[in-house]
């Protein structure tokens, strides 16, 4: 077998095919524990149609009430993009990043001040 890397139909392998080469009967699920987290990747089912992809889903990932959401997903609709060039930005904003500004030093700069002025 070949492996294709074109971004839009995914990666293709013998291990964990995605995308165009992917089994069209695997559905990808992602859950929510609590409203407001963020969906995480809950595992897979093996399913013929969307309708009983569903079915199956509710009952492994939300049976005891531990999902407050579910996302069901064909495997063939996941891009794989694993290309390095496509994935590095085209200009450094490494300033945009949360560590590029120190909040506590300013916080603690702060907090002497208002015990200084309290005094």
């Amino acid at each position: 077998m070949t492996t294709d890397k074109t971004p839009s139909e995914g990666h293709v392998d013998d291990a964990g095919r995605l995308g165009a080469g992917a089994d069209p009967d695997v559905w990808e699920v992602f859950r929510q524990e609590k409203d407001g987290e963020p969906m995480r990747h809950a595992g897979n089912v093996r399913a013929p149609d969307r309708e009983l992809a569903t079915h199956y889903a509710r009952e492994f990932y939300s049976r005891r009430n531990e999902s407050v959401r579910l996302w069901v997903v064909p495997r063939t609709e996941i891009s794989d993009l694993a290309d390095p060039d496509l994935l590095q930005p085209p200009l450094d904003r490494s300033f945009k990043r949360p560590g590029g500004y120190v909040m506590r030093d300013k916080l603690d700069a702060a907090k002497k001040r208002a015990a200084e002025s309290a005094e």
